[in-house]
């Protein structure tokens, strides 16, 4: 392997400090991810097809905030029940040590599926249809939190001699993919772009949310063959790693739900 790779720049993760108080770049990456999905809910609420479908600026002001505790509580629940799970068995108060960090992706998802459902049945509207409006809201959020990592130096890639391989110190001396920003731009920016041009125009109701599932989970299983696995849970069955195990029922259940938006036929 060639010695002039690219080293990490060991960015401080602490932006600054006041008082007993850290700004992080992690905790500011999630700031923007919400201020993002803010702007953009609110675009979305005047054009014409979700303004028919009742949607306005309060009504998602409302959404958005749970929402937002669906990703907090989800993510953290999810990470130390996929990822930790012995640890959380020999001390169950872990769960709530979130100074350590630990957040997943897929946990963060149940949690804002499950507050969607709640808020479907409070607003007597279509589950899938609520999905719909959310769905391209949540990409951004997904980049910069990936950005968060990279600053961070963790959840580095497998060893690798590509040109553009990285050294992270905190993962020893070998070069390895910079799968963090793969992930922040195909989980991120790709993604946002593809649904945002798809959901410009009405669709069958579910088609938007099938999408997102399709369009996440294949770019992180694809990801994940660079990204290094958990130590502590290594490759799975078929090689797999959790990552990937917990992708392939999104994409299942994305094309599934896809055909069955337009066997349906019918906007909400």
């Amino acid at each position: 392997m060639q010695s002039d790779y690219l080293v990490h720049p060991n960015i401080d993760p602490i932006i600054v400090s006041i008082g007993p108080f850290d700004l992080r770049w992690y905790g500011l990456m999630y700031l923007v991810g919400f201020l993002f999905a803010w702007w953009w809910g609110n675009r979305q609420c005047r054009m014409p097809h979700y303004a028919a479908q009742g949607w306005t600026e309060k009504r998602f002001s409302d959404l958005l905030f749970w929402a937002f505790m669906g990703v907090i509580l989800g993510g953290r629940v999810g990470y130390v029940l996929f990822y930790q799970f012995e640890r959380f068995i020999d001390n169950p108060l872990y769960l709530f040590d979130i100074t350590s960090g630990g957040m997943s992706f897929h946990g963060g998802l149940l949690g804002v599926l499950t507050v969607l459902w709640i808020f479907s049945v409070k607003s007597k509207q279509s589950f899938l249809a609520i999905g719909d409006f959310v769905a391209p809201l949540v990409p951004v959020g997904l980049g910069a939190g990936r950005i968060g990592n990279f600053i961070n130096g963790e959840l580095w890639g497998r060893v690798t001699d590509v040109p553009w391989a990285m050294i992270f110190p905190a993962a020893g001396p070998e070069p390895r993919h910079p799968s963090q920003l793969y992930q922040a731009g195909l989980e991120g920016l790709a993604l946002f772009v593809i649904l945002a041009f798809y959901s410009r125009k009405p669709r069958p109701t579910g088609a938007i949310g099938g999408l997102f599932l399709i369009g996440y989970g294949l770019a992180r299983f694809v990801v994940e063959y660079a990204r290094q696995p958990d130590e502590h849970l290594g490759l799975l069955l078929f090689g797999w790693s959790m990552g990937q195990w917990l992708s392939a029922p999104m994409i299942v259940g994305g094309v599934l739900l896809m055909v069955f938006a337009y066997k349906r036929g019918s906007k909400a």
